[in-house]
């Protein structure tokens, strides 16, 4: 049976754990080839070994062992695929740091400077990198995701707060200039979702009353997927 993201390329960051290696997962199911990049070789093995369980070699995933915090070397992602594959069909920029939940003055400056990097300027360079070879595609797709608190007033939730706004913008003024191209760029927000960063930034919560990553793979495949329509749009899981 053909998968609806049979043969195409998919790039998750943050593809070790959580939401982005059940994405992954849920991509190698559809049929993608999918390019995994986390900081953890481990995690990554990990991740490969289950695809390669369930589909065979045939289905191995390209393994990129890296540190978004390392700016130059995001940079070097889109020369890498474009050496490989010629092309990327979908991108999902879901590696985001926590940082400290703390008064907005109390926050360590190298904290402040690790969450700016990995939550918003790792994607602005994997928007710069990959753009080409996204546009390349017969049906480029990029999906970021945001949270909740990019909106509103959260008092505590200091950096994560400020780069999500900051990155809702960001993907919105991409897929703003891509109006005329065959891109679709969005934003997903997952909602209370069973992950390690829920449970550090609400410990005393009952994860049994959460979804799973597994439970929201499908927003993003009908996001990935061809005949994909939203454009510039913030999409909830939930």
């Amino acid at each position: 049976m053909t998968g609806r993201l049979q043969d195409r390329i998919a790039l998750v960051t943050g593809a070790s754990r959580g939401i982005g290696a059940a994405v992954a997962l849920r991509f190698a199911a559809e049929g993608a080839h999918v390019v995994l990049v986390a900081r953890t070789r481990g995690g990554l093995e990990d991740i490969d070994d289950r695809i390669r369980s369930v589909h065979g070699d045939d289905r191995a995933a390209t393994l990129l062992e890296l540190d978004l915090r390392d700016l130059d070397q995001v940079d070097m992602i889109g020369p890498t695929i474009a050496e490989r594959f010629g092309r990327l069909d979908i991108l999902v920029g879901n590696a985001a740091l926590l940082g400290e939940m703390a008064p907005i003055n109390h926050i360590d400056a190298a904290v402040w400077s690790d969450v700016v990097d990995v939550n918003l300027n790792a994607n602005w360079r994997l928007i710069r990198t990959t753009d080409p070879l996204l546009r390349q595609s017969d049906a480029g797709r990029a999906i970021f995701v945001t949270s909740g608190a990019a909106r509103g007033k959260r008092p505590y939730w200091g950096a994560y707060a400020v780069t999500k706004a900051a990155l809702e913008m960001m993907v919105n003024c991409w897929a703003a200039e891509t109006e005329e191209t065959r891109l679709k760029i969005n934003l997903l927000d997952p909602g209370a979702t069973r992950t390690s960063m829920r449970a550090e930034a609400f410990p005393g919560e009952d994860p049994d009353t959460l979804k799973t990553p597994d439970d929201i793979t499908g927003f993003f495949v009908d996001l990935a997927a061809p005949d994909c329509e939203p454009h510039g749009a913030v999409i909830p899981a939930y």
